[in-house]
């Protein structure tokens, strides 16, 4: 990476503007635009200057200075903290590029960071994860990987693996010599089921990472005008659905989020489910049983008491799932004794007026059954990472297994190696023949 990149690193149209400068030359071309800056100028600093186009003043700027490998991207580095004005910013970059600077690509600050050995792969990507939170749980779950929690989880299976792929590797490598000790299979056996035992558990996480990160589905399903856009409205503080006292008015499936303990919940207003030859209507109803089949977490809303066989329908159509039965306009028609006749209590609500709502997202949080983590758990969030702990786990299964059938040496390195293949993708570190040997130089005696 010889060349010198800049780019604008804050959205346009705030108050101040960051560009950031990052490579070999930075100092130098950041020097040419704000006169304060040279080579020698200590790392680590920030400087008030003015931003100079030859003899015109551009504008007035505080410049941070970072040397290498002491910055974001382990490169010299300068940040230029001006005004935020378009114009000012498009001028520094023209200046920055006619000075010798090529515009970065999108990503290529933090690209340069994992080249550089400031972060590996994982981190990277938490990145972005990071930039994206929407709520508390997203920006944890964002902060633990880039932290490098994760990164250490897999550091130490990592180890582990090391330490087989050595034993295995000496038992190939120097079986002629009798006066070798080696691991003995149980040993090994013992080592390779903690390690299953923790991929298992990484991969796991993703089915919770996975629904914090993309929003946990609520459907809302009900017959027709039983309030199931008022409700919607209701919880996402929004008039995103048409409500109207004519049946059918709902024909598609209408989403929207809101945060709920810091989660995120996407409410889903479906077709009111009834008998209809509108064949738009009927549309929207098929697409209602559809958006159920995916959703968690099921509100089924009613405003009296539902006959045995929509009961029986609705208890086939959510089995697996968490079901809500929510019995609305409870300022027309309160609390009824045919109630027990429902598989399970309704809550109590209008969603016209807001009563019982709160205590209706209390019960949705409830059912989402998130487990509390904190900033210091790793929770996996990317169909990447899981994708690649699966694999890595099936590998070392074979490994389990060839262990109890007494499989030879030779067939348990080769899925070793996939899993530990398999593992590096996450990070984009491997294990290579050169560090097997050294470990096995560093750990065993090979000679007596």
């Amino acid at each position: 990476m010889t060349d010198t990149i800049c780019a604008p690193a804050t959205a346009p149209g705030g108050a101040l503007g960051i560009i950031r400068v990052s490579g070999p030359k930075a100092l130098d071309i950041a020097g040419s635009v704000c006169r304060c800056i040279t080579a020698t100028t200590p790392a680590n600093t920030v400087h008030f200057t003015r931003l100079i186009d030859g003899t015109e003043v551009i504008d007035e700027a505080m410049v941070s200075v970072f040397k290498a490998p002491h910055s974001y991207t382990g490169e010299d580095a300068v940040e230029i903290s001006c005004h935020g004005s378009q114009y000012i910013i498009n001028k520094v970059l023209e200046l920055l590029v006619k000075k010798g600077c090529r515009m970065a690509r999108p990503g290529e600050f933090t690209q340069r960071a994992y080249l550089n050995g400031k972060m590996d792969l994982s981190q990277a990507e938490a990145v972005a994860d990071l930039i994206a939170s929407t709520n508390a749980a997203t920006h944890k779950m964002a902060l633990s990987q880039l932290r490098g929690n994760f990164s250490s989880e897999l550091a130490t299976l990592r180890d582990h693996l090391l330490k087989m792929t050595s034993l295995l590797e000496l038992e190939l490598d120097f079986s002629d010599h009798e006066d070798l000790e080696f691991a003995d299979r149980p040993e090994l056996l013992e080592l390779a089921k903690n390690i299953d035992n923790k991929i298992q558990k990484l991969a796991r996480s993703f089915e919770t990472g996975n629904a914090i990160k993309q929003g946990i589905p609520v459907a809302i399903i009900g017959k027709t005008n039983v309030g199931k856009s008022t409700l919607l409205n209701r919880l996402v503080g929004d008039e995103k659905a048409i409500v109207s006292d004519i049946h059918g008015t709902t024909r598609d499936v209408i989403e929207d989020t809101t945060v709920i303990h810091g989660i995120t919940f996407r409410f889903i207003d479906t077709a009111g489910i009834r008998h209809t030859n509108d064949k738009i209507e009927q549309l929207g109803i098929e697409r209602t049983y559809k958006k159920l089949h995916e959703a968690s977490i099921i509100l089924w809303l009613i405003d009296e008491i539902p006959t045995s066989k929509e009961i029986e329908e609705i208890t086939q159509q959510t089995q697996g799932k968490s079901l809500i039965i929510v019995r609305n306009k409870i300022d027309k028609s309160p609390a009824h004794q045919d109630d027990v006749k429902l598989p399970h209590p309704p809550l109590y609500i209008s969603a016209k007026h807001g009563q019982g709502v709160a205590e209706l997202e209390e019960a949705i949080y409830q059912a989402a059954n998130i487990p509390a983590f904190s900033e210091n758990d790793v929770i996996v969030t990317s169909a990447r990472h899981y994708e690649a702990l699966t694999n890595a786990d099936h590998s070392i299964l074979r490994v389990i297994d060839g262990l109890q059938n007494d499989l030879p040496g030779d067939l348990l390195a080769e899925d070793l190696r996939l899993c530990i293949n398999h593992l590096s993708e996450i990070t984009g570190g491997q294990i290579t023949p050169q560090e097997t040997l050294n470990n096995i130089f560093k750990h065993f005696c090979v000679g007596k």
